[in-house]
């Protein structure tokens, strides 16, 4: 009986180093490529670079339809890194970032406890990108793996979708429901963040709930925007949206960041 199962068990091993070795080998192949493209980025015609992206389109739908074999997380790992370089590329000032929808849509499918990408999903898709509803329809699929009891902050994951939902698509009503889960789930969890958290997020939704066009309620969103690791076109954008709306950004001694809210609603 021992021989069939060690038989079976090897059998197991080796598929799963097959599986490593051709993930390894899609990454390798796309490495020469990528950097071949971050190179000629300041020199090449636009043209020449919607090439090369729609290349990348191509091998992004090939790691879609890979089967895992139980490396999923590897999977996830291997593209997040492959859209960190699409996405810091110079070459993006030309081309946009039309691609960075499809990068978080593997993650997602491959690894929706993948906390962090959840954070630059909503930047990068929404903000730059330019697809909120992509991006929100790709915060819907990875809630579906998720739940408050699981360990991880995952109740921001809500609150970005809130944020979409009412900044860039002005749903106040679905924003609303959004931040009542984000306040849900954050209020199970003791620790201070937390609980701060829950008590912004129920704020935030007692606002629309009276007021669907309510200026705090959209101040309180676009702090949460500047509070994140942005960059500075994001971070302008953040603090045009919220002095717009009648808020105010103090930049303390100490670097941080206090926003007023507006006298009126």
């Amino acid at each position: 009986m021992f021989l069939p199962f060690w038989r079976k068990l090897n059998s197991s091993l080796v598929s799963s180093a097959v599986m490593l070795v051709c993930v390894l080998a899609i990454t390798g192949l796309q490495e020469p490529r990528l950097n071949q493209l971050l190179n000629k980025s300041k020199n090449a015609s636009v043209e020449e670079l919607k090439k090369e992206i729609e290349a990348e389109r191509v091998r992004i739908n090939v790691i879609k339809n890979i089967p895992s074999l139980g490396f999923n997380n590897l999977i996830a790992d291997s593209v997040i890194l492959k859209f960190f370089q699409y996405f810091g590329d110079d070459a993006r000032d030309r081309t946009g970032y039309e691609l960075s929808p499809e990068y978080f849509d593997i993650i997602i499918e491959r690894d929706p406890r993948f906390f962090e990408a959840y954070i630059f999903l909503s930047t990068s898709t929404t903000l730059y990108a330019g697809k909120p509803e992509k991006s929100i329809a790709l915060m819907e699929k990875g809630l579906k793996s998720l739940s408050p009891e699981m360990p991880g902050k995952y109740y921001y994951v809500w609150r970005y979708k809130g944020i979409d939902e009412l900044l860039f698509l002005g749903k106040a009503k679905a924003a609303q429901q959004s931040f009542e889960m984000a306040a849900q789930w954050a209020s199970r969890r003791n620790d201070p963040e937390s609980q701060s958290i829950a008590a912004i997020s129920e704020r935030t939704a007692g606002f629309l709930s009276k007021n669907p066009n309510s200026r705090s309620a959209q101040v309180g969103a676009w702090s949460m925007v500047l509070g994140n690791k942005v960059d500075d076109r994001v971070r302008k954008i953040a603090i045009s949206r919220i002095e717009a709306l009648g808020g105010k950004v103090i930049i303390t001694p100490q670097g941080g960041v206090q926003i007023v809210l507006p006298k009126t609603d």
